[in-house]
């Protein structure tokens, strides 16, 4: 009885490890890839599927999802000799899980060495500073190659990015004494930009300036100008309207003649006989202002007095001289005349 009893839980352990090999449960974004009897049968999808219990068997899990691996920094030479250290990083998926299974052993180490091989033949034909500028260029390089190459073996690669390039020390510190000295020399044309802007607009100002200045001088002289001409104009008007005798010129005259010895550097005032004359004739026609009708009849009497006397002394001036010249041509006629000794 107890023999029996272990039997029947022997077989019923048995039927339910087969029911359990005969059900396979796939995820989504998976296929399994099923060999019988150690060879290829089929590829599971995703969702309920049913394998012949101890013939069938799941050789590969193939993940359908887009996988990212990065490579370990890489030694490149430049086509200038220098050597370079570059970080790549690849993005794939698998788009064949019966070839990624059977066409190649390690999709993922073919990958590795073709970005490798592939990555020097890029950066072997640039240069440093090239290969430093034209990531792009050298990103789609690779990716149209290794797509090319991995497409026999179900792989589809989407993307390849350099994560970093790294030169060596010493060329890193040449650069960065480079591009301070670029920037050394940006900030030096700079600030002379400006101070070349600084001095043009600093002249055109004073230009300006000077310009104006100039004109309003011009124009503060020419209105001077007109107003001394309407100022004189004025005047001689008003002189030819009123028309003075001699008599209110002379006493004009007198009127501007402590103004004329006003200065204070005037120590000495010398008057010329033409003024003295002047002078004179002011006097009489002063006079002539304030004096009664009587003076003026006495003062020609006096002058008249005065002429006649004037005329008889230039008449005896004369005889005297006449008789001077007489006895002059009598004393030359009675000199003997000299004689050679």
């Amino acid at each position: 009885m107890d023999f029996f009893l272990i039997l029947i839980g022997v077989i019923a352990l048995i039927v339910l490890i087969t029911l359990v090999r005969m059900i396979k449960i796939v995820p989504q974004q998976r296929n399994d890839v099923v060999e019988r009897l150690g060879k290829y049968n089929r590829t599971l999808t995703p969702g309920l599927n049913i394998l012949v219990p101890f013939i069938d068997q799941v050789r590969t899990k193939v993940d359908l999802r887009e996988q990212v691996v990065s490579f370990p920094p890489q030694p490149v030479i430049t086509s200038d000799n220098l050597v370079v250290s570059i970080d790549t990083v690849l993005y794939y998926r698998v788009t064949d899980p019966f070839r990624a299974t059977y066409e190649i052993a390690n999709f993922i180490q073919a990958i590795e060495q073709l970005t490798v091989t592939t990555l020097r033949n890029v950066i072997g034909s640039m240069d440093l500073e090239r290969s430093l500028t034209s990531r792009d260029v050298v990103n789609s390089q690779l990716a149209s190659v290794l797509d090319e190459n991995t497409g026999r073996w179900g792989i589809k690669v989407t993307r390849v990015e350099l994560k970093a390039i790294e030169p060596p020390p010493s060329i890193r510190d040449a650069m960065e004494k480079q591009m301070r000295a670029e920037r050394d020399r940006r900030a030096a044309i700079l600030n002379a930009e400006g101070v070349k802007q600084s001095q043009i607009l600093t002249a055109e100002g004073d230009k300006q300036a000077a310009v104006l200045r100039a004109d309003g001088d011009r124009q503060a002289r020419i209105l001077q100008a007109e107003g001394q001409a309407k100022a004189i104009k004025l005047v001689v008007d008003a002189i030819h309207v009123s028309e003075p005798d001699n008599k209110v010129m002379a006493w004009q005259y007198l009127q501007a003649l402590p103004q004329i010895a006003s200065g204070a550097s005037n120590k000495l005032w010398i008057i010329p006989a033409e003024v003295t004359k002047l002078l004179e004739g002011i006097s009489a026609r002063f006079g002539d202002l304030v004096e009664s009708p009587d003076a003026a009849a006495k003062a020609k009497e006096v002058g008249d007095v005065n002429e006649r006397e004037a005329q008889r002394m230039s008449e005896e001036a004369a005889q005297a001289v006449k008789a001077v010249e007489q006895s002059a041509a009598e004393a030359q006629r009675t000199t003997p005349p000299a004689t050679a000794s």
